[in-house]
């Protein structure tokens, strides 16, 4: 059926909804273009060597016209700093899945413009997260190569421990039988040569390109050794005389080309059922109410019906039980021709709507059909009467369906996502295979709000037990602090940057995004590849 919309876009609560969720778009916009500004900084130097710059290289491997979504562009925002004034995010890494030569691929720029692509803390986290979405929908995973390395005077071991899963990773896709690429522009030394080791084709551009385990510096204080970078790891050496490199290019631009024409060659989407173009369907309803529809405060109540009717082809859906378990609410639909499933949330999760989501989810698996969670919840409901229902054991059999359906999930965090709620909505623990957030959105255990709650009456009960009256105004000063360090995590941006999703979107672009996802998943379970024992090894 077609929705029949109640929006009243004359409304106060519309404009106000509207001012607010645009000023949080407005801030995702400054966030992202505080790496490029910084990157741009260094534009000159980086010509003045040759070299075009890290932007200008990923533009030119992409093809024109085609989409390209970015992920994880605010990776390491309040952990390389915490003041939000001058933290930087990005974590001097460009992540995305576009176009190469027709291929749909992953793609990694080492932004070398900022500290000379030094991995940050939250690199590792951000480059792991491309290499599994790389390996489970089947993507060519390109990575052009220039980065300093780690911060030696940042150095904790954890951090090379867990950086060692990206080298694990680079072989774990070539043994999948999907292709690495690397092109090498500038320096990659240390363990940062591995990323060229263990690429399957490398491509090393003149003068600039540079690979080695140790370089001069280094070197000499290990050996006593005098050398030079360019014996030592030069992409010319590589070429000639260690086999590194495949293909040696005489500038960034040319490295590039040579990458797409590498690309090209795989034939890659040669086992891809030739599929018709369904005419698009765009919803009657505008998606550019999505921005004034959802309030940013999730205490203020909508309905999901509104918004996946912004989202679905042609604004049609059909609802799933709509009088059973009522705030949960389930939809058959289509989002660019593909069938879907999407499972809202009109307020906090009871038993029935446990049931009915628990029971839908296993329909879509049935019928192999993709899932779309759209978090608003604040968790399943508690208290006498719901325990008694069965909360737990309903709630449990949700999260049972959740992580066992065998078939594409796509979550996107619309409001709140607490407790347990964002594990029966498939979030960030259930390995989604696209996670997005809007930027009005909280996630957490529990709203800052319910814990100093819940914190003040535990202070409470235990003065009174001990015969004692509470300090009232130092429990208000303690519930303020509690609430502020919850909310204060529970922030979208606060998530992205720790890399708990992966990215952030304008509420606009989510019929953009959730098509463009839907179709990657298609492609990789059509997709025909073929696995090895071992990545491939040069000889």
């Amino acid at each position: 059926m077609r929705f029949i919309s109640q929006l009243d876009r004359d409304s106060d609560s519309y404009r106000r909804n509207r001012a607010d969720m645009l000023a949080l778009v407005d801030r995702l916009r400054a966030l992202e273009a505080r790496p490029m500004a910084l990157s741009e900084e260094r534009r000159a130097r980086m010509e003045a060597r040759g070299q075009i710059t890290p932007r200008d290289r990923l533009a030119r491997l992409l093809d024109p016209g085609l989409p390209f979504v970015q992920l994880h562009s605010l990776a390491g925002y309040m952990v390389d700093s915490a003041d939000p004034e001058t933290s930087v995010p990005g974590a001097s890494v460009i992540i995305g899945i576009g176009f190469v030569s027709g291929v749909r691929c992953m793609v990694v720029v080492d932004d070398s413009g900022i500290k000379a692509g030094a991995m940050t803390e939250m690199t590792a986290a951000a480059f792991l997260s491309a290499q599994e979405v790389a390996l489970k929908q089947r993507l060519p995973f390109l990575h052009l190569v220039e980065s300093a390395g780690a911060n030696l005077m940042e150095y904790r071991v954890e951090l090379w421990a867990h950086g060692g899963k990206l080298f694990r990773n680079l072989a774990r896709l070539s043994a999948a039988g999907i292709p690495n690429i690397a092109v090498l522009h500038g320096p990659s030394t240390a363990g940062g040569a591995y990323m060229p080791g263990l690429a399957d084709y490398v491509v090393g551009v003149r003068k600039n390109g540079m690979a080695a385990l140790a370089g001069a510096a280094l070197v000499h204080a290990a050996t006593g050794e005098r050398a030079n970078d360019r014996d030592l790891g030069g992409s010319e050496m590589h070429a000639q005389t260690s086999g590194l490199v495949e293909y040696l290019a005489e500038d960034d631009a040319h490295g590039i080309e040579i990458a797409r024409q590498v690309v090209a060659a795989l034939d890659w989407n040669k086992s891809l059922p030739a599929r018709p173009t369904p005419a698009e369907i765009a919803p009657p309803l505008d998606p550019e109410d999505l921005a004034g529809l959802v309030p940013v405060d999730y205490r203020v109540p909508y309905d999901m019906r509104e918004l996946a009717a912004r989202v679905v082809d042609g604004g049609v859906f059909q609802d799933f039980k709509p009088r059973y378990g009522v705030s949960t609410v389930c939809l058959q639909a289509a989002i660019h021709g593909i069938a879907v499933g999407i499972i809202g949330n009109n307020g906090p999760i009871d038993p029935d709507g446990a049931t009915k989501a628990a029971q839908f989810i296993q329909l879509c698996g049935q019928s192999d059909t993709p899932l779309i969670f759209l978090n608003n919840t604040t968790g399943y409901m508690v208290g006498t009467a719901y325990e008694q229902a069965g909360m737990i054991k309903h709630g449990a059999k949700m999260i049972q369906a959740v992580t066992s359906v065998d078939v594409p999930r796509i979550t996107l965090y619309v409001g709140a996502s607490f407790g347990a709620g964002n594990y029966g909505m498939s979030g960030y623990a259930y390995e989604p295979d696209f996670l997005f957030a809007w930027p009005n959105a909280t996630t957490g255990v529990m709203g800052g709000e319910q814990a100093a709650g819940t914190m003040a009456m535990v202070a409470r009960a235990g003065a009174a037990r001990k015969g004692q009256e509470t300090d009232e105004v130092r429990l208000a000063k303690q519930s303020a602090m509690i609430a502020a360090h919850f909310d204060r995590q529970s922030d979208a941006f606060y998530t992205s940057g720790r890399c708990l999703d992966h990215g952030v979107i304008d509420p606009r672009d989510t019929r953009r995004v959730l098509g463009f996802c839907l179709h990657t998943c298609r492609e990789a379970r059509a997709r025909r590849v073929k696995p090895g024992s071992y990545g491939v090894a040069r000889f």
